[in-house]
């Protein structure tokens, strides 16, 4: 039976890690948007991709691959971050309605491991990477947010 992986995280919290650890040990096919936000809007800054209409056109492209390799048999990992008990629930019932399993991937490192992963990132930022730089409070009130939507 095929299996959809949903990954659910702050930035910096390992999803795209996590998301390629099992592209290559189940297999899996895994769609990352960031990835391709960058090959398609090669000069799209990080406000633009979090709040501009890019990132729901990529998700728009990718869900449909996805419920088609579902149908294949094939395993799929969305590397969206699905923070919305809504979203994640749309994508669940979808998959489920063709015969797949679905498994939620929460990944929740401590506050102080975040902010290493970012500044680590942004020093080196690999492809498909944006910059990381929110405001503390931002970032604390969002791991709360995180915290109570990633269930």
């Amino acid at each position: 039976m095929p299996t959809l992986y949903l990954t659910c995280g702050l930035p910096g919290s390992g999803k795209t890690t996590l998301a390629k650890q099992l592209e290559e040990e189940l297999p899996a096919l895994r769609l990352t948007a960031d990835e391709w936000l960058h090959e398609l809007y090669p000069d799209i800054s990080t406000p633009e991709a979090e709040l501009g209409p890019f990132r729901g056109r990529v998700e728009r492209i990718q869900w449909p691959i996805a419920v088609r390799a579902l149908k294949l048999g094939c395993n799929v990992v969305l590397d969206w971050g699905v923070w919305g008990k809504e979203e994640r629930d749309l994508y669940r019932a979808a998959a489920r309605e063709i015969g797949a399993r679905v498994v939620l991937c929460v990944l929740d490192p401590p506050i102080g491991e975040l902010w290493r992963r970012l500044s680590r990132r942004n020093e080196d930022r690999p492809f498909g990477a944006f910059e990381s730089t929110p405001p503390v409070g931002a970032v604390l009130r969002a791991v709360g947010v995180a915290r109570s939507l990633c269930a």
